[in-house]
C-alpha cells in the first residue's frame, strides 16, 4: 500500500482528493488513456494498479472492492472482463505515465497515464516458466535427479553411435547407386551386338 501524502491533498481536503482519484480512474479505465497533470497521473497509479489487481482476481468480494472507488458499473464490467485477462500475465506495472509539455494556461506540467496494452514479451514469459521449472525440480529429492542425469549422459553417449551407423548407411546406397548405371550401359552394349 503507498504511503499516506504529507502535506497538502489535491482539491483541498481528503474527501475532495478521493474522489478526484476515483473519477481519474474512472476515466482511465474508461478510455484507457488520459491527460493530466503530473502530480495527479502520479497519484493516480497506486490506486488504479491496485484496483487492476483487485480485477485480476475476479471474485464478487474484489468487485465489491473496485465499487467502492469506481462507482460506475459499465467501467468496473469493462475492467473485469476486458483490462484484467489483458493484464493477466503481467505482474504490475500495468500503467505508464509519459511526461509531455506544460500546459499553455497555467505553464503546469503534464503527463499521459495510460494502460498498458502490449503483452509481456514471449522471452519474458519463457523465462518465468524456466524459473518455475527449476524451482519445481528443486524441492524434488536429489537422489532421483542423479538417477535422471545418469540416464541422459547414456542416451547422449548412444545418439552419437547412431548417427554415425546411420551415416554410413546413408554413404552405402550411394555407392551403389553409382555401380548401377555402369552395369545398365555394359547391358545395353551386350544386347546391341
Amino acid at each position: 500500500m503507498p504511503t499516506p501524502t504529507k502535506g497538502s491533498r489535491l482539491g483541498g481536503g481528503p474527501a475532495h482528493e478521493r474522489r478526484m482519484l476515483a473519477n481519474l480512474a474512472t476515466a482511465l479505465f474508461e478510455h484507457r488513456r488520459i491527460t493530466t497533470t503530473e502530480t495527479r497521473a502520479k497519484r493516480l497509479r497506486p490506486l488504479a494498479e491496485r484496483l487492476i489487481t483487485f480485477a485480476k482476481r475476479g471474485d464478487l468480494h474484489a468487485r465489491r472492492r473496485v465499487l467502492t472507488v469506481v462507482r460506475d458499473k459499465s467501467v468496473v464490467h469493462e475492467l473485469f472482463t476486458e483490462i484484467a485477462p489483458m493484464m493477466a500475465e503481467r505482474n504490475g506495472g500495468y500503467t505508464r505515465i509519459t511526461k509531455i509539455g506544460p500546459r499553455k494556461g497555467d505553464n503546469a506540467p503534464m503527463a499521459v497515464i495510460e494502460l498498458v496494452q502490449e503483452p509481456v514479451s514471449p522471452k519474458q514469459a519463457t523465462v518465468r516458466e524456466a524459473e518455475k521449472a527449476t524451482k519445481k525440480a528443486a524441492t524434488r529429492k536429489a537422489p532421483p535427479k542423479a538417477a535422471e542425469a545418469k540416464e541422459t549422459e547414456a542416451t547422449e553417449a548412444e545418439a552419437p553411435a547412431e548417427e554415425t551407423a546411420e551415416a554410413t548407411e546413408a554413404e552405402a546406397p550411394a555407392e551403389e547407386t553409382a555401380e548401377a548405371p555402369a552395369e545398365a550401359e555394359g547391358e545395353g552394349e551386350a544386347e546391341q551386338a
